[in-house]
């Protein structure tokens, strides 16, 4: 690792503390309501002071790995509520939600800095995914209010845990093994040193980190219990990733050219009913 990697690593090792201690604060001072304002405090001073070496790429690092950690906080704190209108799963949701954003960031930050960016917490990668997540937050409020027995089907929210806990592993999984390799953007020209990972998770699916999105993304609509969305999300994300993975891989055929053609033939995209670029 040269120079110019130290810093974005440095910042994964700050996403991550700062998400961490966040958490556990929240969780350990809630007794009180000036737990909550120590937090703010805390936050506040740390920001100022980091800011003064980079005032704007540092301060923005915390800012958004402490709200993340806030959250989390928070979600472990709904979880513990015992209620039969299922208002807990709330926190299995904020759990899972702020995690994977986290995640993203810090695993960027060790195995691919050179890409490193606020981008890289993918909170706001596009417009579409904002719109969804503000709508199945609708949803669910509206159908707690309506119909409060939906939110009470706990097989379901089980079943949802199970799915984001399996594709957030395996998202996570395929991010690890392909490290440097692995990118948040489609590339349209070959990188030096870029390889066509063909091990680990990537033998059993060609596309593990999508595989592991989609699973992950359908199971916390089920964890809510948001039938609604759970559909408009299996529906919007399956149609996302054929469109992209068909482009991606007219990217990789030409970088790997038969080598990849092989590749196609012995292993799946891993997604239903996608077989990718022919």
């Amino acid at each position: 690792m040269d120079i110019s990697d130290y810093i974005p690593v440095y910042e994964g090792q700050l996403a991550f503390i700062t998400f961490t201690i966040t958490s556990i604060l929240l969780v350990v001072l809630w007794t009180s309501i000036s737990s909550v304002i120590f937090i703010i405090i805390e936050a506040s001073c740390v920001v100022t002071l980091l800011s003064l070496w980079n005032p704007v790429r540092i301060s923005r690092v915390i800012l958004v790995s402490h709200l993340l950690g806030f959250v989390f906080g928070l979600g472990i704190l709904i979880l513990q509520f015992e209620s039969e209108s299922g208002i807990q799963y709330v926190g299995a949701y904020l759990i899972s939600l702020s995690f994977f954003h986290c995640s993203e960031y810090v695993i960027t930050a060790i195995h691919n800095p050179r890409t490193l960016s606020l981008d890289s917490f993918l909170i706001n990668h596009s417009k579409e995914y904002v719109i969804a997540a503000v709508a199945s937050w609708i949803e669910y409020a509206l159908e707690y209010y309506y119909w409060p027995w939906i939110k009470s089907l706990y097989f379901i929210s089980f079943l949802g845990i199970a799915l984001v806990v399996f594709g957030e592993s395996l998202r996570k999984l395929a991010m690890l093994t392909a490290t440097s390799n692995f990118t948040h953007n489609i590339q349209y020209y070959k990188r030096h040193g870029h390889q066509l990972v063909t091990w680990g998770v990537y033998k059993f699916f060609r596309h593990p980190s999508y595989v592991g999105w989609f699973y992950w993304s359908f199971g916390t609509q089920l964890v809510l219990c948001n039938p609604v969305c759970a559909v408009a999300y299996v529906a919007a994300s399956w149609l996302f990733f054929r469109d992209r993975i068909m482009c991606e891989e007219e990217s990789l055929v030409h970088f790997f050219g038969q080598e990849y053609l092989d590749y196609q033939e012995k292993v799946g995209t891993g997604l239903p009913f996608i077989s990718g670029f022919r």
